[in-house]
């Protein structure tokens, strides 16, 4: 990510937010940026690196001083990264025991330290217990940015020492008008189709690969609900080529039926009991919809575990077909 890349329009509240916060001195030492998948949160996170730690009198951050070119080239000593390492699922605790040691250090440049924590929902159990110390303690004029898609898998005493800051999926339109901009002219509805509503996401991706992936994704699943297709063949055939795009597109899937089953196309933050919806050609309910959504994330944060990916993906597909057309709880 660099300063050259088109902002994201759907931030434009959080950004001024956050920049009324820092000129009236009330930024907090930590935030948590909710996203929803693939909408901005690396991207809003290096935008407040850059607030706090522009050079420019006014009008920060500038693009254009020293210290917002050593950003956008990944060169500035006052910002560290902590991020997923090679084929890891895992942030662990070696890396957070790293970074405490470089935020108890002197700014290089006598202003703040920043540290974003991306996807912070994968530090393990250790290196959350070691950041807490860290945030319960912080070094003085320190900013540390938590980037989290489900923060429910962080300790409750982590969330509540940061502040949190939501990004909600954009509207389609805003989606494929910033594509547009960043990546040029392309098939960026069928791109979205696939992956949902994550433009960032698609930026990064291939997008012939991404909709010829996401159409046999969705043809599969729409089999498998409604009983036919092959789980054992399917699952040995997808453990082997492109799983987490796969996965990726099983989360749209089952996104776009919740939020059928719900009445809203908003960003779900929030999910409480209710009755199931009885609803005309309803094929899977919403609670067998969320345990299937559950399967699918525990398989994404366990893929540089030793499982045998083939087998747990071959469970999750025959519970597809389990609540055909009957509204009853899916078991396993």
């Amino acid at each position: 990510m660099t300063t050259t890349v088109a902002e994201p329009s759907w931030l434009g509240a959080q950004m001024t937010a956050l920049a009324a916060a820092h000129q009236a001195g009330r930024l907090p030492h930590a935030l948590l940026v909710h996203e929803a998948p693939g909408t901005g949160g690396d991207w809003l996170a290096e935008w407040v690196g850059r607030l706090v730690l522009c050079q420019s009198a006014t009008g920060a951050p500038c693009g254009a001083c020293p210290a917002c070119h050593k950003i956008a080239t990944a060169q500035h000593p006052d910002l560290t990264r902590v991020q997923l390492i090679e084929e890891s699922q895992q942030i662990r605790i070696e890396q957070v025991r790293e970074l405490s040691a470089e935020l108890a250090l002197t700014a290089h440049q006598g202003n703040y330290k920043v540290a974003i924590i991306s996807p912070a929902d994968t530090l393990n159990r250790f290196a959350a217990n070691a950041l807490l110390k860290t945030l319960e303690e912080p070094p003085s004029r320190t900013l540390l940015v938590l980037v989290v898609t489900q923060p429910s898998r962080l300790p409750a005493t982590i969330l509540s020492r940061c502040q949190r800051v939501r990004i909600r999926a954009p509207s389609r339109q805003d989606a494929v008008a910033w594509l547009e901009v960043a990546s040029g002219p392309g098939d960026w509805n069928a791109v979205l189709d696939a992956l949902g509503e994550a433009p960032m996401l698609a930026r990064a991706a291939d997008p012939k690969n991404v909709v010829q992936v996401g159409a046999e994704v969705r043809r599969t699943l729409e089999e498998a609900a409604s009983g036919a297709g092959d789980p054992v063949a399917t699952a040995e055939r997808w453990s082997r080529a492109e799983l987490p795009l796969r996965l990726r597109c099983i989360e749209n899937w089952l996104t776009e039926r919740i939020r059928a089953q719900c009445g809203s196309e908003g960003f779900l933050t929030k999910v409480g009991a209710a009755a199931y919806p009885q609803r005309q050609n309803a094929v899977l309910n919403t609670a067998a919809l969320f345990e299937l959504m559950d399967g699918v994330r525990e398989l994404k944060s366990a893929l540089d575990t030793p499982i045998n990916r083939g087998l747990a993906l071959e469970a999750i597909l025959r519970r597809f077909a389990g609540p055909i057309g009957s509204g009853t709880r899916v078991r396993t």
